[in-house]
């Protein structure tokens, strides 16, 4: 079994900052990649960033430039630095691991933490 716990969403102002971390747990081998998406009511889910475990990094057009994605191996944990936020930036963020368990490629996806960025 394998947890993802995020952290870090939340208000914040137009032109303001947040962090969002994302800790997995359990019996994890090895994660290859690690990912951020979001989703706002009646939309589909869209890839924000992600990385792989080279640390290769992949960024939707939105968010490039203000948005930085990284990973702590060590910890089994990912963030989302989010700088300049817009009001468009607001949605709800999931994190996204794509992990090694018990021999066996598998995905995850975590519960999800509210942006809200205030014009």
């Amino acid at each position: 079994q394998v947890q993802l716990v995020e952290s870090g969403g939340g208000l914040v102002q137009a032109g303001g900052s947040l962090r969002l971390s994302c800790a997995a747990s359990g019996s994890i081998f090895s994660i290859n990649t690690m990912a951020w998406y979001r989703q706002a009511p009646g939309k589909q889910r869209e890839l924000v960033a992600s990385i792989t475990s080279g640390g290769s990094t992949n960024y939707a057009d939105s968010v490039k430039g203000r948005f930085t994605i990284s990973r702590d191996n060590a910890k089994n944990t990912v963030y989302l630095q989010m700088n300049s936020l817009k009001p468009e930036d607001t949605d709800v963020y999931y994190c996204y691991i794509n992990c090694v368990v018990r021999g066996t490629s598998r995905n995850y996806w975590g519960q999800g933490t509210q942006v809200t960025v205030s014009s």
